[in-house]
């Protein structure tokens, strides 16, 4: 190959489509004509063509009921044409057709956010990355993270817990929570599950996400992504009633601060009040979110973000129901929690800089801080146990739970191309900051009144609540944990043969530190390596092999106050990607094998002696996960979207320093675990905007959360079916949604010393929304 070759490589179209009024024009298709390549406006308008020979082409510019639009455009070797594109039509009408023309592809993104610092389409990164965007969550109604996320991601569960935040399983882990590319967890209760009303997309990144710049779970992480502002001037307001007295208003305001379009903002605003299917039980919570982004020049650019998000609910806990008789032996509505308790308080807020400039069309620097503050006063309920030889009356147990958690995060990275003969080098190099502090105070605590709360005929009101000592700081009467971490990344990707084929070799020098009142400090640090390999037999299907580490600090103590040793182990996988029908829809196919050592299990033969509950873990030795997943979603034939979704899943214990404990699978992961939702919307005829939707949720040998005894299938499987049908029409949108149609009896739990517990879904429920677009 020659210097024509690599120009192949690194010439490109770059431009920028706006209105005759000078607006950004969201979701435009621009293609060269007779050809498959073209791409798609972002929310500011621009698009990019990579990869491009050198010469002579027409552009077709196309947007939903407007003509055509052509441009005559020269590609030179080596060089990236610039181009400014106007449509000739009104800044009302340009809104007008962002609100109905995004529907076309709302299930589908064929690129992951700038937070994941990657550059290249999702089919030719060498890992399974799933992207649910806004419109999806829009449509499923979902509220927060807790809810449906999962069900349009493969092999991703909720397991059932405290209602704070999302313990969300994937390939045999618990997964870490990233927000906007960087680490957000403070502790192992944190950080509070996001509203949904300040997301854009959420990511899921399956396997070790070391390339990421941050350490995480080897089963992967969720990637929140906040929305940013689009200098396009446009808001929402949606309202929301539904089963439990739930009320809930959201809106959504963007567009521009200054004449020139420079400063630009969004604010997302968000008040809920919703009750429960359980008595006495609420979740009431607001959030505020603005944004600000100043374009200094058009290579550089300041953002700064707020979020404050509340919650006020019941005493934490309450959502378990307890016997020692067998699962769902109770109604769905049962509770230990008393109706007068003092309610629980949660404000998480944060503060985030991003600054990026781009040196030229081949190097960009980004740099960003972020702080995180999270504050909670409260209390927590756990039996205490059933009286002897009678298996009705139960003794609970209260405690308060008051929390002061803080998170410093701090992230620089250049990305950039360069060649080395007929090379092309995709760079990613940065360091990676963290350092998160977590007061708990959890030391006071007392019985709910005496053992004879019958749970079968549960009597309310009629015992002496506590009164908790808060004369001292948190920080005073706390127990401290601190945790973090400097990392050191550097990751090339080398592409051959026109970038055909591509060759990822990285590598992240990692120190952890972990500092507890029970082990005192510990440190730790570790090379971890990342091979892949990604070919394209054209430019909508690829084939991708990766090999990677993990290194992940173990905190915590054991019942003699020992400290663990790190988290290791390695990841391999494969996959076949493929887009179809122009990028309308696609599909991967996966297949892995994850080996993880030193694993922390719940020790039950060692509880605290205070109250009697399972505190402590252990360190077991090795676990081996399998599994395949596929994954599909987009326009599969005109006006019905998909997402449908399939993993198979082995994980079992494979060695131990107890020998019986060998082939027990890994608590709270699933063999099978199937979804669909299909939406169909009519557009045109007499029916124009009406949709339909429909979907379910299938789990087939559930592994209970803290099983011991080898049994594969502890919980039964589960369905859960919902639909919903909606309507559009001018800048109004309706959607009416009904939860578990079947109103079947949906849980998830674990036996416990004894006993049985369960978190118990809501049965039938409804959810009514209208929204309007301005």
């Amino acid at each position: 190959m020659g210097n024509a070759n690599a120009g192949e490589i690194l010439s490109a179209i770059k431009g920028k489509v706006s209105t005759s009024d000078g607006s950004p024009a969201a979701f435009v298709t621009v293609r060269i004509k007779n050809s498959n390549h073209g791409a798609l406006t972002d929310q500011q308008g621009e698009f990019v063509i990579k990869r491009i020979k050198p010469g002579r082409y027409t552009l077709e510019i196309s947007f939903l009921g407007y003509e055509n639009m052509t441009q005559e455009v020269v590609v030179e070797t080596d060089k990236i044409t610039q181009l400014s594109l106007q449509l000739h039509t009104s800044e009302q009408q340009m809104k007008e057709i962002i609100i109905t023309g995004n529907k076309h592809n709302k299930y589908n993104i064929n690129e992951v956010s700038n937070s994941l610092r990657l550059q290249s389409p999702l089919v030719e990164i060498p890992q399974n990355i799933q992207v649910v965007t806004n419109e999806v969550l829009a449509d499923q109604q979902i509220f927060d993270i807790q809810e449906g996320v999962t069900r349009n991601v493969s092999g991703a569960q909720r397991i059932g817990h405290w209602d704070l935040y999302a313990n969300i399983q994937v390939r045999g882990s618990q997964i870490t929570p990233f927000r906007n590319g960087m680490n957000v967890q403070i502790s192992p209760w944190s950080p509070l599950a996001e509203d949904m009303s300040m997301v854009d997309r959420v990511e899921f990144v399956k396997g070790p996400a070391g390339f990421m710049l941050s350490n995480g779970e080897p089963g992967g992480l969720y990637n929140i992504v906040t929305k940013k502002p689009s200098g396009i001037e446009k808001g929402e307001v949606t309202l929301t009633l539904g089963s439990f007295e739930t009320y809930r208003a959201t809106a959504d305001v963007d567009g521009k601060l200054s004449k020139n379009g420079k400063l630009l903002y969004r604010i997302n605003v968000m008040g809920q009040l919703k009750g429960s299917h359980r008595d006495f039980e609420f979740n009431n919570r607001y959030s505020v979110v603005p944004v600000l982004k100043y374009l200094i020049d058009e290579q550089t650019s300041v953002t700064l973000e707020y979020s404050h998000q509340f919650l006020q609910l019941n005493a934490i806990g309450s959502n378990y129901a307890f016997s020692k008789r067998k699962y769902a032996d109770l109604p769905r509505n049962f509770t230990t929690a008393e109706p007068n308790f003092a309610p629980t308080n949660i404000q998480d807020k944060s503060l985030l800089a991003i600054f990026e400039h781009q040196f030229n069309h081949r190097w960009k620097l980004t740099a960003q801080a972020a702080y995180f503050h999270y504050q909670q006063e409260g209390q927590s309920m756990w039996p205490t146990a059933f009286a002897a030889n009678n298996d009705s009356l139960l003794q609970r147990n209260i405690n308060i739970w008051d929390a002061l958690g803080t998170n410093r995060t701090g992230q620089v990275f250049i990305t950039g191309k360069m060649n080395t003969g007929t090379v092309v080098h995709n760079i990613l190099a940065g360091v990676d900051l963290k350092n998160s502090s977590y007061f708990a105070d959890w030391g006071q605590a007392a019985p709910l009144g005496d053992a004879s709360f019958n749970i079968y005929q549960p009597q309310y009101g009629h015992v002496k609540l506590p009164t908790w000592d808060r004369s001292r700081n948190i920080r005073e009467r706390g127990v401290q944990y601190n945790y973090g971490y400097n990392g050191f990344y550097l990751q090339d990707e080398l592409g051959f043969f026109d970038n055909q084929l591509r060759i990822t070799l990285a590598g992240r020098y990692t120190i952890n530190t972990y500092k507890n009142p029970y082990s005192g400090n510990n440190k730790d640090e570790m090379f971890t390596p990342r091979a892949g390999v990604s070919y394209s037999f054209d430019k909508n299907t690829a084939v991708y092999f990766i090999y990677d580490k993990y290194f992940l600090q173990n905190p915590g103590m054991d019942w003699q106050k020992k400290s663990f040793k790190p988290l290791t182990g390695y990841n391999v996988e494969a996959g076949f990607k493929r887009d179809w029908l122009g990028g309308k829809w696609n599909s991967t196919l996966a297949v892995y094998r994850i080996i993880k050592n030193n694993m922390l299990v719940t020790d039950f033969e060692h509880p605290d002696p205070r109250t009697n509950q399972f505190i402590y873990s252990r360190q077991t030795g090795k676990q081996t996960i399998r599994g395949v997943e596929l994954d599909v979603k987009g326009e599969i034939i005109p006006h019905l979207h998909a997402m449908v979704n399939y993993a198979y899943t082995d994980a079992a214990i494979s060695a131990d320093s107890d020998p019986k404990l060998v082939g027990n699978k890994v608590p709270g992961t699933a063999t099978h675990i199937q979804n669909t939702w299909l939406s169909y919307q009519l557009d045109n005829g007499v029916c124009k905007g009406l949709r339909a939707a429909i979907g379910y949720q299938y789990v087939a040998g559930r592994v209970a959360g803290l099983i011991s005894d080898k049994s594969e299938n502890s919980l039964p499987d589960y369905f859960r079916l919902d639909g919903s049908l909606g309507y559009a029409f001018n800048k109004f949108d309706v959607n009416l949604l009904v939860n578990n149609l079947l109103d079947a009896y949906l849980y998830s739990g674990a036996p416990s010393g004894g006993l049985f517990y369960w978190q118990a879904e809501p049965g039938r429920n409804v959810r009514f929304s209208v929204g309007y677009k301005f």
